[in-house]
């Protein structure tokens, strides 16, 4: 049996998995968001602040951003595995959206807890 080193969790399922639990979590964040806009029709700054300082929000700003990490690379490295068929060009491709990645990661995360 073959393992691939770059899935992200080296089982089909699994992958499958973790895009389905991911759309779920952002699905579910993007619905509260919207939700939250429209009913906040004369939404300040304070009010929104309020929401993200609230640490139950926090965390859930935290898992939608890990979802969105694992959403982004499972997806990707379906395409740049379908698509991408010299392995040197396929590891180049995959290490930018890596990098890509964790860059989104840092800069989220360090939002959501520097408010």
């Amino acid at each position: 049996m073959v393992k691939s080193i770059t899935s992200f969790s080296r089982s089909g399922l699994m992958d499958w998995l973790a895009q389905r639990v991911s759309a779920v979590i952002l699905g579910s964040y993007a619905v509260f968001m919207v939700v939250y806009l429209l009913a906040s029709s004369d939404l300040t700054f304070e009010q929104w602040q309020g929401l993200f300082g609230q640490f139950w929000f926090k965390i859930y700003t935290l898992a939608a951003l890990v979802a969105l990490v694992a959403h982004i690379w499972v997806g990707m490295w379906t395409v740049a595995t379908d698509y991408v068929k010299n392995a040197w060009s396929r590891f180049i491709v995959l290490g930018v959206i890596a990098l890509t990645n964790f860059s989104y990661f840092i800069i989220g995360f360090s939002a959501v807890w520097g408010v």
